[in-house]
């Protein structure tokens, strides 16, 4: 990645640094621009005759493309950065361009904690409720206090001499004030507290949302922080020249660069920044960026030594990569920041305190936001940059160019943005910074040994404290720790506590024959309201039984608690598709997760009643009475249906599909049939009782369908044959029974043999009978048996 490579290679056609300089801190042969002081400045350039400044002289071609000197040349050589090289012009003393941004990255975490909280916390929308709750409350604990105030007094504190009186009269004058007050604290608190929480309120019932919850967030503002700042370093050219920065003429050039070289060399930078000017004459301003330095065209009216001074200020924030860190910080309050942005443009732009008013009546959330909350936690870290750039100017030689910048209350560095200017109202104040600059430090043109340690202490704590210190390491294993936790917990969310998941275990169990386990997908309400599912087990367990197959879940619409997954599947050989409704358990697993079960009740099949029972998948289903019919619960799948076998009837089997979701089951109307043979063993059981019937010497045999009329003779010697046996009719009327009928056509008839003895003596005769037979045809013991008779 060229990007990312160490710092660009040197031009080799830049001047070398080193210029010398006359009596009058001029380039020699340069014209002055502005008037010159009339005196010679108090470090601003080394006489030629001086020891090198600290750190050493500068390696020929060290600042390429930043070199110093009067001629043009090195003017466009300056504009020109390496090819290639999208960070040119970054501060020296880093590896390479990453580590740069990442120790500006995590250098002030205060700082990135306070916007991270203010934005992504809608702090500005929990003022604005807590204001609307405490108003709401307030005005509500007035009137009641007012009015209800006499209740406030306990009977037996009222009832007390001197106390009652006392309180009462306390509570019926101040009831009213104290109420409001006491109301608006709390409907504040509430306010505040709600925009707060209510993000946050699917954490009470499965607390792992409250950890992936702010895994989220915080990785949503890293993500967000570290574009920003690399779009806001790689486009800062760009955005420079839009704001009004501008190349240095001729001779700006001739008057700032030999200062910005020297103030490098000083503080023992073989590289510079770019230098850009805007024109404002009236503000001496200068702000150091990731890659530039901007400075107004006021700063020409200050003496070489203010400027040596500021220049060196600016070139510590620059080495130091203070913009890199406050860029991050924007980065992260990013939708916070462009909100402050308009109220901050207004009052710049209209300064009045009418458009003050009405802009802080409008955006006083956001405005109290930054006060408060965000430019507290970024002011530690901002001083203590300001506090360590003055240090870096003093060091540089340049104590009394600070000292005179700071005692004219010169502000040398304002922000192009609210955000800026809000942040650089949190410098420590002038009279602090002068007191930090009476501190002795090392002459830096005689005891350049220990400034050189001053300068290394100075750059080398910035880069080694954020980069490689114990913190750092502790605060990225902490993240490392972090992430590979939540990628565990997600991964076993995702893999077992979905929706879908419940579903695949659901159809697994039915593929896999296991009803128990299927039943366990359910909610525990159809659970409970299945009773005892023993039968219903046994019939997923037989092998009649036929899963879905080839199930997978398509889709899962989610609201809340309650889920609908669409399935696909394939069932008797036909592709179809169901819907599911799912619900989550309130109880966690281990805290954190929350399985989902599948609440959709077992389908209903309605089978007829009778004391021989039917048969699912060969398990017998429970009797009932003729008539009323006999629910039976099914799980998805194919189910055979059928009834008993026996000598009389048989039943055919139904095949029924349960579809997933259904609720209700039809088609298995099995009825019974009479078996091929029936006929003829219900003819022969006929045929034994007729037999039995003939073989009774009476005129009226017991029970017979026939019998010989006497008209009062008496019988004498009486036999029966059956000459033609009657063809019978059965008509089912259950399994094991039958009604038998004989048809008018098909009656059968006996012959009656015998004599009968009278007033003329004794009289032969045979007559012929014709009958016909009714009855109950019953399977006892295995056997058809006959029971004459009409019903």
């Amino acid at each position: 990645m060229p990007d990312l490579d160490p710092q660009s290679q040197p031009d080799p056609h830049a001047a070398q640094p080193g210029p010398t300089y006359d009596d009058r801190s001029t380039p020699t042969g340069g014209t002055p621009l502005r008037p010159e002081s009339d005196t010679a400045p108090a470090g601003g350039t080394a006489p030629t005759d001086s020891p090198p400044p600290p750190g050493g002289p500068v390696p020929a071609g060290a600042t390429a493309s930043f070199g110093a000197t009067a001629s043009g040349g090195a003017a466009q050589a300056q504009e020109s950065p390496a090819a290639g090289d999208r960070f040119a012009h970054r501060p020296p003393g880093y590896p390479s361009a990453l580590v740069w941004l990442r120790a500006g990255i995590v250098r002030d975490w205060r700082g990135v904690l306070g916007a991270f909280l203010a934005t992504w916390f809608y702090v500005p929308l929990a003022l604005v409720a807590a204001v609307w709750g405490g108003l709401a409350l307030g005005l509500y604990g007035l009137v009641a206090g007012g009015t209800q105030s006499e209740e406030a007094v306990p009977a037996l504190l009222r009832d007390a001499p001197l106390v009652g009186p006392l309180l009462e009269a306390f509570v019926a004058r101040s009831g009213g004030v104290v109420g409001g007050f006491a109301g608006f604290a709390l409907g504040a608190l509430v306010g505040f507290l709600a925009i707060l929480v209510l993000p946050w309120r699917n954490a009470f019932d499965e607390p792992a949302n409250l950890f992936t919850g702010l895994a989220g967030m915080v990785v949503a503002a890293g993500l967000v922080g570290l574009l920003y700042t690399v779009g806001r370093v790689l486009l800062e050219p760009w955005l420079l020249g839009v704001s009004g920065a501008r190349q240095l003429s001729r001779r700006e050039a001739e008057r700032l660069r030999p200062l910005l070289s020297d103030c490098a060399a000083r503080l023992g930078l073989p590289g510079e920044p770019r230098l850009l000017i805007e024109d404002d004459p009236v503000l001496a301003n200068a702000r150091a960026y990731a890659r530039h330095v901007v400075v107004s065209t006021a700063v020409l009216d200050c003496t070489d030594e203010e400027i040596a001074a500021l220049l060196s200020h600016e070139l510590v924030h620059w080495r130091t990569g203070d913009e890199v860190t406050s860029a991050f910080i924007r980065g992260v309050g990013l939708p916070l920041v462009l909100v402050h942005a308009l109220p901050a443009w207004l009052m710049r732009r209209f300064p009045h305190p009418a458009t003050d008013f009405v802009v802080f009546l409008f955006f006083w959330p956001v405005l109290l936001t930054m006060r408060y909350v965000v430019l507290p936690c970024h002011r530690r870290d901002v001083r203590a940059a300001e506090y360590r750039a003055d240090a870096g100017a003093v060091l540089a030689g340049h104590r009394e160019g600070m000292r005179s910048m700071l005692e004219r209350r010169r502000s040398f560095e304002t922000g192009r943005s609210g955000w800026d200017e809000a942040v650089c109202a949190t410098h420590p104040p002038s009279e602090l910074r002068l007191d930090r600059l009476d501190r002795p430090v090392p002459d830096p043109m005689t005891e350049r040994a220990a400034t050189a340690r001053g300068l290394d202490e100075l750059f080398g704590g910035t880069t080694t404290t954020a980069v490689g210190s114990r913190r750092a390491l502790l605060v990225v294993g902490a993240l490392v720790l972090v992430s590979c936790l939540g990628g565990g917990l997600t991964a076993a969310q995702w893999a077992f506590f979905r929706p879908q998941a419940a579903v695949g275990d659901y159809f697994a169990a039915l593929a896999d024959h296991d009803g128990p386990e299927a039943l366990e997908q359910l909610t525990p309400g159809v659970r409970a309201a299945l009773g005892d599912s023993g039968q219903l087990a046994r019939m997923v367990a037989a092998k009649d039984y036929r899963p879905p197959t080839d199930v997978s879940v398509t889709g899962v619409e989610r609201d809340g608690d309650e889920a609908v997954a669409t399935v696909a599947y394939t069932l008797a050989g036909q592709e179809l598709t169901a819907e599911l409704p799912l619900r989550r358990d309130d109880s966690a697993v281990l805290g954190l997760f929350h399985r989902w079960h599948i609440d959709a009740a077992p389908a209903t099949l309605t089978l007829p009643g009778g004391p021989a029972p039917l048969t699912v998948n060969g398990v017998p289903t429970p009797t009932g009475e003729d008539g009323v019919g006999v629910a039976v619960t099914l799980l998805p799948g194919s189910y055979t249906v059928a009834g008993e076998s026996n000598a009389l009837s048989e039943t055919a089997p139904r095949v029924v599909h349960v579809v997933p979701g259904q609720q209700s089951v039809s088609g298995a109307e099995v009825t019974p049939t009479l078996r091929p043979d029936a006929q003829a063993a219900a003819e022969r059981s006929v045929r034994s009782y007729l037999d039995g019937c003939a073989a009774q010497a009476v005129a009226a045999p017991q029970g017979c369908p026939f019998r010989y009329y006497t008209g009062g003779s008496t019988v004498k010697k009486i036999s029966w044959k059956i000459t033609r046996y009657p063809t019978i009719e059965l008509t089912l009327t259950g399994p094991t029974t039958a009604r038998v009928s004989t048809s008018y056509e098909a009656q059968g008839s006996a012959q009656a043999t015998g004599s009968t003895v009278g007033y003329f003596g004794t009289t032969p005769f045979t007559e012929n009978e014709t009958f016909g037979v009714s009855g109950v045809l019953s399977v006892v013991d295995g056997t058809l048996t006959f029971q004459p008779g009409d019903d």
